[in-house]
């Protein structure tokens, strides 16, 4: 496949029609990890009794693709300030690939386990690039704005991946997820050839390499306000990735529903997020995107807090669990895009590596928190414990760590063209 150079953008997009195109090019890539993470969830069950394994050993097979999609970031952020957002973009999604069509053949969980590994790695390119791209284009409200256009994108994937991995499950094994993934890999490859733009011209790349890439994490690292909004964003994700960690065996095999009514059950938390990613940007023309950061994570604690009392208490059934769960999802939808975006706005002249500390975080929270899951029994009082601990930690984070309102109007306003 010849490679065309692609066009360096001399403005900002500016029209309604070129951001639509902007946010569902950037969704395509970045959906490739929630689809990776949450395809094969309704098929979590069946593959502990097919590979002879248990439940704990299963679910390491996520915790591994978490800790992929982290570590892969810290190395594509940096790879994709040196040498422009595109190529290491074009690679991960190629590793993806291969890893996906190994997956379709592994004979065991620890082979499996390695592969999703390897899958994260490459699914990483498509998120660290993407949260770049928005920065190298827009700060600010702007950046907050687009990031939950974004979401919007993104949260399709969640929503639409366990029911479509319980519909494949319908026609073929839990192998044949892999092979929809890597088609979908195959797909995105021309994409990323063709079609997304350079948004990092050579004269605004940083080409310091390994020494200089240490030093630009060590100044990121110094940053009080901007590692905190990091850890706020990882624990924010710690929450609901305890969600995608536990929901299958609760769902499942706590309140027996079989793989299709668990893709919609499954689904439905996922649309909350989506909900509060488009609300989000009604929001921000009124209050600064620090504010609702903090409001957003005191609303989703205290919404987990109502959430283990319910689960304790038994009261209500499956709705029992399902109505606060929404509560804790809608909140956390309003902080994923804000937390980002502020943070970013900090560190524009070296947004890849920020963007890849940030990620990283994200997903290697994540992946800590998330296994605590199946330590804990793999009910309903174990997610939402494990929820409730991420969001309740973040909480304090923000408050005693990041101080949100002495940010207040201490970031730019002015859109930052990639000229």
């Amino acid at each position: 496949m010849t490679l065309t150079p692609a066009r360096v953008p001399e403005a900002v997009p500016d029209t309604r029609g070129d951001r639509l195109r902007l946010v569902l090019t950037l969704g395509a890539f970045t959906a490739l990890g929630p689809l990776t993470i949450d395809m094969y969830l309704p098929a979590l069950p069946t593959i502990t009794g097919e590979l002879l394994s248990n439940a704990a050993s299963v679910q390491l097979t996520l915790t591994g693709t978490l800790l992929g999609l982290g570590l892969g970031q810290l190395v594509v952020g940096p790879f994709s300030d040196r040498f422009g957002r595109r190529r290491p973009l074009l690679a991960g999604v190629a590793l993806h690939v291969i890893a996906s069509l190994l997956l379709i053949v592994a004979p065991n969980v620890a082979v499996l386990g390695v592969l999703r590994v390897l899958q994260g790695l490459g699914a990483a390119a498509g998120a660290v690039t993407a949260m770049a791209i928005v920065r190298d284009l827009y700060t600010g409200r702007a950046a907050a704005t687009l990031l939950s256009r974004l979401i919007l994108v993104m949260g399709a994937a969640p929503v639409l991946a366990p029911s479509l991995g319980a519909w494949i499950l319908a026609f073929t094994s839990w192998r044949g997820v892999f092979a929809v993934l890597a088609l979908y890999g195959l797909l995105l490859l021309p994409v990323a050839a063709r079609v997304l733009p350079e948004t990092l011209p050579p004269h605004r790349r940083v080409t310091s390499g390994v020494v200089g890439t240490l030093r630009t994490y060590r100044g990121l690292l110094r940053d009080r306000a901007f590692v905190g909004l990091v850890l706020v964003a990882g624990l924010a994700m710690s929450a609901v990735m305890s969600y995608v960690s536990g929901a299958s065996f609760v769902f499942q095999e706590q309140f027996g529903l079989n793989q299709q009514q668990f893709g919609l059950a499954f689904s439905s938390g996922a649309i909350w997020l989506i909900l509060a990613s488009q609300l989000n940007p009604v929001l921000l023309r009124r209050f600064e995107p620090q504010q609702l950061l903090l409001g957003a994570i005191a609303i989703a604690a205290t919404a987990s807090l109502l959430l283990v009392t319910v689960v304790a208490s038994g009261v209500g059934g499956l709705l029992g669990v399902l109505v606060p769960l929404w509560l804790v999802l809608l909140a956390v939808g309003f902080g994923l895009p804000n937390a980002p975006a502020v943070a970013l706005s900090r560190h524009g002249e070296t947004a890849g590596t920020a963007a890849a500390l940030l990620g990283a975080t994200q997903f290697g929270v994540g992946a800590l928190i998330s296994p605590l899951v199946g330590v804990l029994g793999n009910d309903a009082l174990a997610m939402s414990t494990t929820i409730a601990s991420g969001l309740l930690a973040s909480l304090t984070v923000l408050v005693l760590v990041v101080r949100p309102w002495r940010l207040a109007g201490a970031e730019p306003e002015p859109v930052a063209a990639a000229a």
